[in-house]
């Protein structure tokens, strides 16, 4: 019935009351619908008519006091006389104690036009009351009397012999309030009757399913009651007064309707009837009738809340030891149902919350578990990392222990290379001394596979060392990563797909090659696992590519490269302050800020303190190391020595010396040499030489240009051509251009002036290309770094011509005369006759302007843009 239909009826049955003659209404209707608003209203126009008005409020926590309706009636008007029965309670009512109350309402309303006697919520009326209100039922026809009786529907009828007798009089009525539609929602919030349809009246009426007190809660927090714009209705705040209007909705309808409430709340979308009547112990038909009363008042919707607002505030009323209890209850019943175990870890985690004591069976931990790995495969590692936590708090198994720390070590590294940090440090600490108790070869290869990603060799060593599992004593893990050939690491990045069982091997494959003698094949292998990383919304792993990718670029030459990757690394991990990993792509920023010239930007990246627990990983020594080299060239070789000299240190502690990856001694040579001490400086150049390593191309290449540096001058010119030669095989443009340059210089200096000025631009050139413009300036201080040619061959306005634009047959001939090749030399690389090539650079000659081979300029390459 519509709230107009019900306030006429309730003014027809108060007018034919006082016309003579009682009546009885019964008004019902969910929760929140607005039984107690019609009531009040029928009392106000009743009190303006000098109608008397006895009035009262039942309540469940005063179910338990006898009479306690009666006595509110009774102390609600000063007129009325209480019979001598409702003074004192206790036993079961006289029938003379109800006859006395009848008979002193008989007189009140002989005595005034009438009298309406209300009852609100009177589904939690004591019994004594409502047996005092049967009997007036019963007695009081002729009398002046007007018994209004409010209740919710789908309440627990208690009383079925009170409801009853109430139908079975002849002036009864029942009035049956629904919720609001649409166009009634439009109405109550003054919009045009054609508003129903329109945002925000059906946002309203959707969140309230029509309810009036959930309706007037969501205008008074939106303040609206009407948008002009027709904008979106905000979401309703977690505290606001939808929040507190629902969960007093589900007060006001009692256990009926909070148990199941509170139950559809926390199993969410594995609720179901039978589900909910398992976890509360109550019988099917009970909840049922709860169901049907969350539904009516507009609270469900049939598949569940209708806004998580109201879903957290069913649970809201429930402290925390209650809440807990209830989801390990739920999580019980969940897997009792074959459920999933993800749909069971999630109960047993909201059973752990904060101030709850954490405990579980060997069963929970499994299901724990199995969760972890299915969350997974949905790429939400953080979530999976809380699953095994609470795994290993509940687990009391000492093995099982040291495997989930290692599988969360591996996990949180999808996301969090800190934690993942933490997680393994926390491993090893869990540690047995040795002996009986020591985790499984499977588990300790595992642990060291990681602690070599983090770069903690000396840990992963001693690690190994102290397990029996077959392995020669005197292999260091830093050397299997270091040793393993291009073909071996390549099979390994053909074959195994990203997931967190292969990132670390992936890791130190694409390490392998970087070190190898075809760093280049690195490059690509790289930027496939990085897409890789993002594609699985992994940035702790992307963070790791990143920094492999720019240590691949920087090997190569590639600073601007290795530049932006390094900083995509760290911006992958803005909050990963204070762990080792940072030092990676750190050290890789400064040296290529360094080479480039970008001094300020180096310096502010090489002066942050460097972490004493840092020095224990190779990616903080790396960092020392890329200190020192900024130090060398911002002109601080003593700095830079003691910093070289502490890598050095480290390395022969952890029996972990190899120069192909940390070549400290040859940095140190360098520092030396500015220091004017070319003895020591040569004696560590000759140790590095005598090692195995430097049977590698690059690190004999470095290692024979530092030892040219310290040798005789007439030696100089052979050593360096090996160090080219040795260099260019390594792929490291940088490093071949330094050695050029200094080849250059030693041809200047053994008088082939020419040669050695044909070599010095083509290093200065090779280093352009690189834009190690620290290195440029080096080679040829004076040399601009800007292209003049490009003025002096650029057409002027108007002109139509050819002359000054070089063709590409041109250019390429120019370019590698500019890098010193004969004209015999060119021929051969070019395919062309010598008289060709001659031709071309007597045209090359006109159109620069230019009377000689010494004079063409240092960079053809963006001089080619006036090509046609």
């Amino acid at each position: 019935m519509g709230r107009t239909s019900a306030i006429e009826a309730l003014g027809t049955a108060l007018e034919d009351c006082t016309a003579g003659g009682s009546r009885i209404v019964w008004i019902e209707g969910a929760t929140g619908c607005g039984k107690s608003a019609l009531a009040d209203a029928l009392a106000e126009r009743a009190a303006a008519d000098g109608v008397v008005v006895l009035s009262a409020v039942a309540c469940a926590a005063e179910r338990g006091l006898p009479l306690g309706v009666v006595r509110q009636l009774v102390r609600s008007d000063g007129l009325f006389t209480p019979p001598a029965a409702a003074a004192h309670g206790g036993a079961p009512s006289r029938v003379e104690d109800m006859q006395a109350f009848c008979a002193a309402l008989r007189e009140l309303g002989a005595d005034h036009p009438a009298v309406l006697l209300l009852v609100d919520d009177v589904e939690h009326a004591d019994e004594e009351s409502l047996r005092h209100l049967e009997y007036i039922a019963r007695h009081a026809r002729s009398a002046k009397v007007l018994m209004v009786v409010t209740g919710s529907l789908h309440a627990d009828d208690r009383y079925p012999v009170f409801v009853t007798e109430l139908m079975r009089q002849p002036h009864f009525r029942r009035i049956r309030l629904g919720r609001l539609s649409p166009a009634d929602v439009a109405e109550m919030l003054g919009h045009p009757a054609g508003d129903g349809e329109s945002e925000p009246v059906a946002g309203l009426h959707r969140i309230s399913g029509g309810n009036p007190l959930l309706l007037r809660a969501l205008a008074e927090e939106h303040g609206t009651a009407r948008s002009a714009d027709g904008a979106a209705l905000p979401a309703p705040a977690p505290a606001g007064p939808f929040a507190r209007a629902v969960a007093t909705c589900l007060h006001r309808g009692g256990p009926t309707a909070t148990g199941p409430a509170q139950a559809a709340a926390l199993l969410g979308e594995q609720a179901t009837p039978a589900r909910i009547a398992r976890l509360l112990g109550l019988g099917s038909p009970a909840v049922d009738r709860g169901l049907h009363a969350l539904e009516a008042a507009g609270i469900l919707d049939g598949t569940g809340f209708r806004h998580p607002v109201a879903r957290a505030a069913a649970l809201a009323a429930l402290e925390p030891q209650q809440l807990a209890e209830l989801h390990r209850r739920a999580a019980k019943v969940v897997q009792e149902d074959g459920g999933s175990a993800t749909d069971i870890a999630a109960h047993l985690l909201a059973a752990a919350a904060d101030g709850v004591p954490r405990h579980g069976s060997a069963a929970d931990v499994d299901v724990l578990r199995d969760a972890a790995e299915d969350v997974l495969v949905r790429d939400d590692a953080p979530y999976a990392e809380r699953l095994l936590e609470l795994a290993h708090e509940m687990c009391g198994d000492d093995q099982l222990r040291v495997a989930l720390r290692i599988r969360l070590a591996q996990i949180t590294g999808r996301f969090s290379p800190a934690a993942a940090e933490r997680h393994l440090t926390a491993s090893l600490e869990a540690l047995p001394a040795g002996g009986a108790g020591r985790p499984a070869g499977e588990h300790v290869q595992r642990l060291a596979s990681l602690l070599i990603t983090q770069g903690r060799i000396a840990e992963a060593t001693e690690l190994l060392r102290d397990t029996d599992d077959g392995q020669d004593p005197g292999l260091s893990p830093f050397d299997t990563t270091i040793d393993a050939g291009f073909a071996v690491s390549e099979r390994l990045l053909q074959s195994a797909r990203l997931t967190d069982a292969t990132v670390a091997p992936l890791a130190q494959a694409l390490r392998s090659l970087i070190i190898s003698d075809q760093p280049e094949r690195a490059v690509p292998w790289s930027r496939s696992l990085l897409e890789q990383a993002d594609r699985c919304r992994a940035p702790g792993w992307g963070a790791v590519f990143a920094s492999l990718h720019a240590e691949a670029l920087l090997r190569l030459g590639d600073l601007p490269g290795a530049h932006a990757h390094a900083t995509a690394a760290l911006q992958y991990l803005p909050d990963a302050k204070g762990s080792a990993f940072q030092c990676a792509p750190t050290a890789i920023l400064i040296r290529a800020c360094s080479a480039m010239g970008r001094y300020t930007e180096g310096s502010r990246h090489a002066e942050r303190q460097i972490p004493q627990r840092h020095l224990t990983t190779v990616h903080g020594l790396g960092l020392l190391r890329a200190r020192g080299l900024h130090q060398l060239a911002v002109g601080q070789p003593h700095a830079a020595l003691s910093d070289f000299l502490e890598v050095g240190r480290w390395l022969e502690s952890w029996e972990a010396d190899r120069p192909a990856f940390l070549p400290w001694r040859t940095d140190a040579a360098e520092a030396l040499l500015r220091l004017g001490k070319p003895q020591q400086a040569e004696r560590l150049v000759l140790q590095q030489l005598s090692l195995p390593d430097a049977r590698r191309p690059w690190v004999r290449g470095v290692s024979l240009r530092l030892r040219a540096m310290t040798a005789a001058p007439e030696q100089r010119p052979a050593l360096l051509r090996q160090s080219i030669d040795e260099l260019q095989r390594s792929g490291d443009r940088l490093e071949t251009a330094r050695a050029m340059a200094e080849l250059g210089r030693a041809l200047q200096a053994d008088g082939s002036a020419s040669k050695g000025s044909a070599m010095i631009r083509t290093a200065w050139n090779l280093a352009k290309e690189c834009q190690a413009i620290a290195l440029c300036r080096e080679i040829l201080p004076d040399a601009p770094l800007s292209d003049p040619s490009r003025e002096r061959t650029a057409p002027a306005p108007g002109d139509t011509g050819g002359a000054g634009r070089l063709s590409s047959s041109e250019q390429r001939v120019a370019t590698l005369a500019a890098q010193g090749l004969t004209n015999r030399e060119i021929s051969a690389k070019l395919y062309l006759t010598v008289s060709t090539v001659e031709q071309h650079l007597t045209r090359v000659y006109r159109k620069l302007q230019i009377s000689c081979r010494g004079d063409l300029p240092m960079d053809l390459e963006l001089g080619g843009r006036v090509t046609v």
